[in-house]
């Protein structure tokens, strides 16, 4: 009788050994990076309730990350403007690969693999030209980079894989930086934000942009509802006290709409949009704003404010059984309107990251 572990010895030898999923893991709802009290950085694996399965340490303050769609693996990215990401095996804890921007390039903090998780797409700056471009890795060469597309704007920031797998859609955020001046905005008097939708291959399908009045609301963060809906969040540029919208939504082949609400309701967010999602099966859709404290929830279909819920230092939201959560830099990750689930030491940074076990 062959034993498994002379099974899993004649694949090894075949090269057909099979390679770790999200369950050896520990089967983790979320990934987030964050601090710890120390100021070590780590990307976490967590549970429906916030609690820690895995950590991993990361060299320095991270933003967002990807997560493989069938394998344990994650590529945590630094905070813009960050030159690194790493690819880690989130069972072993090893470093699978570094990627690191190319000359002249780097890194907005998110990427997306496509649907079989062969190719990794990042957000990235080209400094020199001022433009965005999306990079292209190998996933199965061990995260070789193979190419790279125009972004359709500039400052891409998150960048999603839409139901259909075989179109991209990007914040290009509009926001000129460069590395000789940190997050110092270049070019606030022509920004211009935009969604792009990409063919997997580059080609610019459609690009979006809000009404001119507008203008200086940088696109920063999206989510996808199953049918295509886009939600995208947004953060205010400019000076003065003019109510803007932090929310909007766009279905492909339509203009953009704005989610409103109250003046009282429009102030709360402090001009800035941190993450958004759609949950109750996409009826109605939320989005974070740490600067103001608060997660406001939204109704789709009527594209109007229905409420909020105050947490400090709050931006990181998900969805679990049905419920929304949210985590913050205070080390709180709690269902929102319900009984908080936890608290930690941890000082959770920007988002959670929902894994998708296949």
């Amino acid at each position: 009788m062959t034993t498994r572990r002379g099974f899993l010895a004649g694949l090894a030898a075949a090269g057909l050994t099979p390679r770790a999923g999200w369950a050896d893991a520990g089967a983790p709802a979320f990934l987030s990076a964050g601090r710890v009290a120390d100021g070590a950085y780590n990307l976490y694996g967590l549970d429906r309730r916030g609690r820690p399965l895995f950590h991993l340490p990361i060299p320095d303050r991270g933003h967002a990350a990807a997560a493989h769609p069938q394998r344990a693996e994650a590529v945590a990215f630094a905070r813009r403007p960050g030159r690194f990401a790493l690819v880690l095996n989130c069972v072993s804890g090893a470093e699978i690969a570094r990627l690191s921007a190319p000359e002249g390039r780097h890194f907005y903090g998110h990427g997306a693999f496509d649907a079989e998780g062969r190719v990794l797409f990042t957000t990235e700056n080209d400094y020199e030209a001022g433009q965005g471009r999306i990079g292209l890795w190998d996933a199965g060469a061990g995260y070789r980079r193979i190419g790279e597309v125009a972004s359709g704007g500039v400052g891409p920031h998150d960048i999603r894989l839409m139901p259909d797998g075989q179109t991209l859609v990007v914040a290009n955020g509009g926001v000129e930086t460069h590395p000789d001046t940190g997050r110092v905005k270049l070019n606030l008097p022509v920004m211009q934000p935009n969604l792009s939708y990409l063919s997997l291959a580059g080609e610019v399908l459609e690009v979006v942009r809000m009404p001119p009045e507008h203008r200086m609301n940088s696109i920063r963060h999206l989510d996808l509802r199953a049918d295509g809906l886009v939600a995208f969040a947004m953060q205010w540029q400019g000076e003065g006290t003019e109510l803007r919208p932090v929310l909007g939504l766009h279905r492909r082949g339509t203009a953009p709409v704005a989610v409103t609400g109250n003046e009282a309701e429009m102030r709360a967010m402090n001009g800035y949009g941190g993450s958004v999602i759609f949950y109750d099966q996409g009826r109605r859709v939320a989005v974070s704003s740490p600067r103001g404290g608060i997660v406001q929830l939204s109704d789709v279909a009527a594209g109007r404010i229905i409420g909020g819920v105050a947490i400090t230092d709050v931006c990181g939201l998900g969805v679990t059984g049905g419920g929304l959560v949210a985590s913050s830099g205070s080390g709180v990750f709690t269902r929102v309107g319900g009984k908080e689930a936890s608290r930690s030491e941890i000082a959770w940074d920007n988002h959670l990251v929902a894994v998708n076990r296949a």
